[in-house]
């Protein structure tokens, strides 16, 4: 019998079109694996069947009749609950009061402590887990504990249809067989799961059907769990080129000239062993999924995330790890993916933001060379064609494409040697990609080595001369973008295969 249905889902955000039209069936008592790329619209969808988005256009229905989620309380009541890939538990709590947090048992008005613990220990012990204490704090468990705690709340609610976003993310080999045992006990129980994992092997060992979506629709829906891997990496991948990415030439590399060189960096629990180079020219691309450690290494690399293990040099000189001063003065500049929260001073002009990391070159005796410093950032801003190139406006004013070149013209006006780039066109019209393609490409060809991290693997073979392909933190491919292919480069990072001698393994293909 068909659980949920929902039809026609469309999701709009200021210059965003998330959801464009999504299906999706789950049947009461399967697990339905929700499959897409960065970026296909999992997210919000799920967002939407939570109840912390509410849908534009289209119809859900819930056994037949049509329903609204207005909230996630409704979408609680009504027997859905969502396991977060961030789970968001209460750490300074314990385990009872978390899983009942918000539906605390009571009577006449008064909180029934007892019977939360007896009742938070009998959905353990169903779990599988008798051993965790309800008493305990939930941020001293492990993740597999805290895990099967968001499960136990999902299931005080007596939910139907259980949400799960990447559960197995931080759980070892017997803690995901655990999870899957208690799936099937779910299952068999007649609760619903929808199960949302890049992992193509968990989905043929724990899935029944398939929806697969990608730019905010469905392009394949009840595909059985064992459809092959290339069809399914073929249909999260195969796009219409609608951005036409500028011609490279690659004679502006200078392969005698390696300017940065990471060695064995690793931070415990996002990445280990990373090891890459960039010369002078070049344009390195960072591919992999959310959570396979891409920002976490540019931060690292940056001095904003002290490492673990490892070395960071630039033009051969070892520079103090773990120091964001330390790396810009050896010439490291980074364009951070959450611009706005980031990299810019919003209320603040554009001259001062451009600036901002070479304010004592523009100062003497304590007072700033405003004119100096309008006049220099003006030329940056016109070199970057950005419009107005008036640097004396708000940054807040301008277009999230001119925002990211301002973030860009500071490193140029402080003359930056190496230029790590973390979504650099996330949230920016198509119009404005193109300026910003050309720009990363006129900073190469003038010597800049240029590290590159986007979730559209199409932006990272269009633009790089190289791609390090991540997974799990790991890396497990370094590539000349010219011998990838999109396909190519998913099923490294989704069914871990491995390619040999540039081309990609027969299955992939």
């Amino acid at each position: 019998m068909t659980l949920l249905r929902m039809t026609g889902i469309g999701k709009s955000f200021p210059g965003v079109r998330a959801l464009d039209g999504v299906d999706l069936e789950v049947a009461e008592g399967e697990v339905h694996c929700l499959l897409g790329q960065n970026g296909a619209g999992k997210s919000t969808l799920i967002k939407v069947l939570a109840g912390a988005h509410q849908p534009d256009e289209g119809e859900i229905t819930w056994r037949g009749g049509r329903t609204a989620l207005p909230s996630p309380v409704a979408a609680l009541r009504l027997g859905v609950a969502t396991m977060y890939q961030e789970l968001d538990l209460v750490p300074g709590i314990s385990v009872a009061e978390n899983v009942f947090l918000g539906h605390e048992p009571a009577r006449f008005g008064f909180n029934r402590t007892g019977t939360a613990k007896k009742k938070a220990a009998a959905l353990m012990a169903r779990l599988g887990h008798p051993e965790i204490d309800p008493d305990r704090e939930v941020g001293l468990l492990s993740a597999a504990g805290q895990q099967l705690v968001s499960m136990a709340r999902a299931l005080a609610h007596d939910a139907r249809l259980i949400v799960m976003d990447e559960p197995t993310a931080a759980l070892a080999a017997d803690e995901v067989d655990n999870l899957f045992r208690i799936v099937a006990e779910l299952t068999r129980d007649g609760v619903a799961v929808l199960y949302i994992s890049h992992r193509l092997e968990e989905i043929r060992r724990i899935g029944n059907r398939v929806t697969v979506l990608k730019d905010g629709r469905t392009v394949a829906a009840n595909l059985p769990a064992g459809t092959p891997t290339a069809e399914l990496v073929d249909l999260m991948s195969g796009r219409k080129v609608d951005t036409v990415f500028p011609h490279r030439d690659v004679s502006t590399v200078d392969a005698d000239r390696e300017v940065l060189a990471v060695r064995g960096l690793g931070r415990a629990g996002e990445f280990h062993d990373v090891t890459f180079s960039v010369h002078a020219g070049e344009v390195l691309g960072i591919a992999g999924l959310v959570g396979a450690g891409r920002s976490e290494i540019l931060e690292t690399v940056f001095g904003a995330r002290k490492p673990d293990a490892g070395t960071v040099e630039v033009d051969g000189v070892p520079i103090r790890t773990g120091s964001v001063p330390a790396a810009v003065k050896a010439g490291i500049g980074l364009a951070p993916e959450e611009r706005k929260a980031q990299g810019l001073l919003l209320d603040l002009s554009v001259a001062h933001n451009v600036t901002l990391s070479s304010l004592p070159a523009y100062s003497r005796a304590g007072f700033v060379d405003r004119a100096r410093e309008l006049r220099d950032s003006r030329a940056t801003l016109e070199r970057l064609d950005l419009r107005p190139a008036d640097p004396r406006r708000l940054v807040a004013e301008f277009s999230g494409g001119n925002q990211q070149k301002a973030v860009v013209a500071r490193w140029l006006v402080r003359g930056c040697r190496v230029l790590l780039l973390d979504e650099p066109t996330r949230g920016v019209d198509v119009g404005a990609r193109a300026e910003l393609y050309r720009v990363i490409h006129e900073l190469a060809a003038s010597g800049v080595a240029v590290v590159l991290v986007s979730s559209e693997v199409a932006e990272v073979l269009g633009l790089a001369d190289r791609v390090l392909v991540l997974r799990d933190g790991e890396v497990v491919a370094d590539r000349p973008a010219a011998e990838l292919t999109e396909s190519a480069v998913l099923d490294i990072v989704m069914a871990g295969s491995a390619l040999v001698e540039g081309a990609a393994t027969e299955e992939a293909l």
